[in-house]
């Protein structure tokens, strides 16, 4: 079979009987598109542009990849390349777009699109764009790449018919080809990756979800690992500012007068090596959003430096004399304590009070240790994705290890642990040898041995869940009979 042979008679079956429609052996309905169009408008209104987008995107997702699954079990095919150039048949087939000819989803020029419903129904519902809409599209041809290569393919759309482009484009590559963060978690796929079991955990993320809708500035703690960086971009992907540049600077890792010219930028001759006027990192994100990583180690000066321009909304390049304006939203971070800075006198209070209009707290992974399993299978999964080998599972051995370990260095260290055991481990499953020889040997951070830390987690979870044993194990991220048997070695 090759993707030309696929025709609508050979995927359409019709009960008439019943009524039932099935494409490609699944159950179908027919739904016009004015209609869909109005759900978009819809959502867009309820929800915002952010999550509309994420949540078509979804949608799309798990459309394209149960079609290449039908397609795969339905057909036998010539080759790979034939069933994933039917991806694009299926589109066609199901009035969805019209493939431009000599373009394939996986070419390096990408897939040019015509006729896109979804284009046409956003500039009927929703007026013109100012990026890209086809997001239902691109989560489509995601799924179904995904699904076909067994690999996380991303799909963007860098033209679009409802900005004013000629025809619609995208563009498939890897996720990793996409460098990081990949354009999947901008934002469509952030909301996956940060699944929680943790009602701590839950709780910052839809105090996230609040402060994504105004443009006041937001301030994140925690201890280091806990994910700052990845709340900033969750904030950020889901505000309005969404189609906007992200901007990142550490403020620990730059000595104090380079600081300033990565801030505010520098006119040609300001100093010594300045051959050229450099745009600062506040003037560069435009409507964007600046994440200062580690705030807290802004020197005296700098602090004051920054508070002016948060104040005035506006900046002076290092060597000039008038003022810029400043349009983009600030994100801080620190692991540090500020309200005590504050009162030791090393960090500015009116500064402190600018910057925490909104302040969220990352709890540390061993106060959310509900999430320890299913996050390191996750972690595992994109490892193994990264390294190139077959996914894995991890052994009892190495879930206590996991278990028991006190975690410092919070996600991060269990991200690293999880990359050596997919690049070191010899079998499909990961094995307590693989994992690094500090993963559970360390002294734990409540005193307890490794069985009373699994008790105390195991009673924690049936007590939240009324004694219910399948929901306890659920959120455990472990089975009921795993459940039960540590259940009954605990007495």
């Amino acid at each position: 079979m090759r993707a030309e042979d696929l025709h609508i008679d050979t995927l359409l079956a019709a009960d008439a009987e019943v009524g039932a429609l099935h494409f490609a052996g699944h159950r179908a309905v027919i739904v016009d598109a004015a209609a869909l169009g109005a759900l978009r408008r819809e959502l867009m209104a309820t929800l915002g542009p952010a999550e509309a987008r994420a949540m078509l995107t979804r949608f799309g997702h798990v459309q394209g990849w149960r079609a290449a699954e039908a397609l795969r079990g339905r057909f036998e095919w010539d080759s790979e390349h034939a069933i994933r150039d039917a991806g694009g048949r299926v589109g066609i087939l199901q009035g969805m777009l019209r493939l431009m000819p000599g373009t394939g989803p996986m070419t390096p020029e990408g897939a040019t699109v015509g006729d896109s419903y979804e284009a046409e129904q956003h500039l009927l519902h929703c007026g013109k764009a100012e990026a890209p809409v086809c997001w239902t599209l691109a989560g489509f041809a995601s799924g179904y790449l995904s699904c076909v290569e067994q690999r996380e393919i991303v799909v963007v759309e860098d033209r679009c018919v409802a900005c004013g482009d000629a025809t619609c484009r995208f563009l498939a590559r890897p996720r990793e080809a996409w460098g990081e963060p990949a354009p999947s978690r901008d934002p469509a796929l952030a909301e996956e990756a940060w699944e929680t079991r943790s009602p701590a955990m839950r709780r910052v993320l839809e105090l996230a979800r609040r402060a994504a809708a105004v443009d006041s500035n937001v301030l994140l703690g925690g201890a280091s690992g806990t994910g700052k960086d990845r709340l900033a971009r969750f904030i950020h992907a889901r505000s309005s500012r969404a189609q906007a540049p992200f901007l990142a600077l550490h403020c620990g890792a730059i000595p104090e007068p380079l600081l300033e010219s990565e801030l505010f930028g520098h006119a040609r001759g300001a100093f010594t090596g300045a051959t050229r006027d450099r745009v600062g990192m506040l003037e560069a994100a435009g409507r964007g959003t600046l994440f200062l990583d580690e705030v807290g180690e802004m020197s005296p000066a700098m602090q004051v430096k920054l508070l002016r321009a948060l104040q005035q909304r506006e900046l002076r390049r290092v060597g000039e004399n008038h003022a810029r304006p400043i349009h983009a939203r600030v994100i801080a971070a620190t692991h540090r304590d500020l309200a005590a800075a504050v009162e030791e006198g090393s960090f500015r209070r009116d500064l402190y009070y600018r910057l925490r209009v909104i302040e969220l707290r990352l709890p540390s992974l061993a106060e959310r240790r509900e999430d320890i399993l299913p996050l390191a299978r996750t972690l595992l999964a994109a490892a193994c994705a990264k390294v190139g080998r077959n996914k894995m599972s991890l052994g009892a051995g190495a879930e206590e290890r996991l278990l028991g370990h006190a975690w410092p260095g919070n996600v991060r260290e269990l991200e690293n642990a999880m990359e050596r055991a997919a690049a070191l481990g010899a079998g499909p499953t990961v094995e307590a040898s693989d994992l690094p020889d500090d993963i559970g040997s360390r002294p734990r951070a409540s005193g307890g041995s490794l069985q009373q830390l699994e008790r105390a987690a195991i009673a924690a979870a049936l007590e939240r869940h009324g004694g219910h044993q399948q929901r306890a194990a659920a959120e455990l991220g472990i089975s009921p009979s795993t459940l039960y048997r540590r259940l009954r070695r605990g007495g």
